[in-house]
């Protein structure tokens, strides 16, 4: 499995995974301000953006590109940060492969199981006729019938990829990701480790709540828990600064 990525800057390398239904995009701006001090890598995950599509799709499986994505880089050790989605990848990659992890940066998701709360996303995905869009606004439009969050629905759309030939396609995996969404939702399983770890969540969100500290601390026992006032579950997009003012001070301090 080749993963496409793009790199910035130079000095120790930081890898940034991103969420569920995202790509390395959406990490662009922090990960250029990170690469002032460091060779960041952004990459997107299997079966999202411009990485290879596949039938399969769980934690250990995405842990394990990852360890081929280092090997192939020749990366011994990196910092690793990821969010939603790409946090559990780092936390299963953790887990599996202590020894290549300097320190991880877990974004607004914890290692536990969680409730499926995408299923009208998937709906309206699957149920657009994408073979008839002819305009990325006849998909704007129909998703804003069956979506009524804006924020939501923009960063759809910038999954939707026009062709060569006319007409347009997502850029995920959809068909695979829906038919994996519970293997998404799965816990992290492994020995605990003692990297130095924080957690960020965003103060509205409820992905990681008071009571789950005990279960995050049990299997990342170095762990703190920062929150950032005014963000949802997109830290990074809603308060990018607040964020890099976490980020940067922990991946620093490990340099």
């Amino acid at each position: 499995m080749e993963l496409n990525y793009k790199t910035f800057g130079q000095g120790s390398p930081v890898i940034i995974l991103h969420g569920l239904f995202g790509t390395l995009d959406n990490w662009q701006t922090i990960g250029k301000q990170i690469a002032e001090r460091h060779m960041v890598y952004l990459v997107d995950q299997r079966n999202h953006g411009k990485s290879p599509h596949t039938d399969d799709f769980n934690y250990p499986l995405l842990a394990e590109d990852l360890h081929h994505f280092m090997e192939s880089q020749w990366i011994h050790e990196a910092h690793i940060v990821g969010h939603s989605m790409g946090g559990k990848t780092a936390m299963q990659f953790a887990l599996d492969y202590p020894d290549m992890v300097d320190r991880l940066a877990v974004i607004d998701i914890g290692p536990k199981a969680y409730v499926g709360g995408h299923q009208e996303i998937f709906a309206a995905m699957l149920d657009l006729p994408i073979e008839h869009i002819t305009t990325r606004q006849e998909a704007a439009d129909f998703l804003a019938e069956r979506i009524p969050d804006e924020g939501v629905r923009l960063f759809l759309l910038k999954n939707l990829s026009r062709q060569k030939e006319g007409g347009y396609r997502w850029k995920h995996n959809l068909h695979a990701l829906h038919e994996h969404y519970a293997e998404i939702l799965e816990p992290v399983i492994g020995p605990p480790v003692d990297q130095d770890t924080l957690f960020v969540r965003g103060g509205n969100s409820k992905y990681i709540e008071d009571e789950d500290w005990t279960q995050i601390q049990t299997m990342f026992p170095e762990a703190r828990l920062e929150t950032v006032a005014g963000a949802g579950h997109w830290v990074h997009a809603e308060q990018p600064q607040k964020l890099l003012d976490l980020l940067l001070p922990f991946l620093n301090g490990g340099d």
